[in-house]
């Protein structure tokens, strides 16, 4: 069946809806993106146009709801991005934290699971059998069950140290070659579910340090300060929150401490 082409009336709603779903501003340029993204979907279902595939996902009981946001969210990452915070969570966070209760970080848009498993090799490898959990977070489920899997290409881990990776990363072999599953001891204690930053979150008690890295650039202001003011009921006093080099929280937030650019502490 011959699908009609992505009109701009139908481009608009595709925008309304993921705006509202997920808080993502989509600008006009990503069009094509969209109309490629959804093109499989939209014959799937046996509809002659992107407007009747959006009758589908309308309708809020119908699965194809969680497959359009799937599709529509970016989810590129990769192990030990911007290693700086990591080193800084190593050498820095890490010996202010109390050795008397379980260190709690959340990585609040952790896609395919990169990074919250970056930092769990972090903090088995620097707490030294001291009790630690980490909290992976996104809206896609398409990406939770890739990251609850801890099964990458080779590929992915070219970042990481060659010590975590013989220590963490187990190699794959005959029909798993040029693959490599994390380790069962570091699956254990990362823990993922799907939240969404815009909406009311789940009790999850409260973290030490909260990672937002590489969203924030998809929201527009408004909805970057209802975010970050949301995610701050979960952070403890004292706790530092980290964003993207690229981002800030210029105009967005007063009320964190600047410890350096990107990184941020709650009074």
């Amino acid at each position: 069946m011959d699908v009609k082409p992505l009109s701009d009336q139908e481009f608009q709603q595709f925008q309304r809806f993921i705006f509202d779903a997920a808080g993502i501003t989509m600008s006009d340029a990503k069009k094509m993106l969209v109309s490629g993204r959804l093109a499989k979907r939209v014959q799937a279902h046996g509809c002659d146009s992107y407007g009747e595939y959006f009758q589908v996902i309308k309708d809020k009981k119908s699965s194809e709801l969680q497959v359009a946001i799937d599709l529509l969210t970016t989810n590129e990452t990769y192990f030990f991005r911007e290693p700086k915070h990591f080193e800084f969570l190593r050498n820095t966070i890490l010996p202010q934290l109390p050795v008397n209760r379980p260190i709690r970080i959340w990585s609040g848009a952790s896609s395919s699971g990169e990074e919250p498993y970056t930092i769990a090799m972090v903090l088995d490898d620097a707490l030294n059998g001291l009790s630690w959990e980490v909290f992976g977070s996104d809206i896609s489920m398409r990406v939770l069950e890739r990251a609850q899997s801890g099964h990458y290409v080779m590929e992915r881990g070219r970042d990481i140290p060659k010590s975590y990776l013989s220590r963490y990363c187990l190699k794959g072999t005959g029909a798993n070659d040029g693959t490599f599953l994390v380790s069962r001891e570091l699956r254990c204690k990362v823990k993922f579910a799907q939240v969404n930053l815009n909406q009311s979150l789940p009790d999850l008690g409260l973290f030490d340090v909260i990672f937002l890295r590489n969203v924030m650039i998809y929201f527009n202001t408004e909805t970057k300060r209802q975010v970050v003011q949301r995610l701050l009921t979960s952070l403890r006093s004292g706790g530092y929150f980290i964003i993207s080099h690229s981002e800030s929280l210029n105009g967005i937030n007063e009320t964190l401490q600047m410890v350096k650019p990107s990184i941020y502490r709650k009074p």
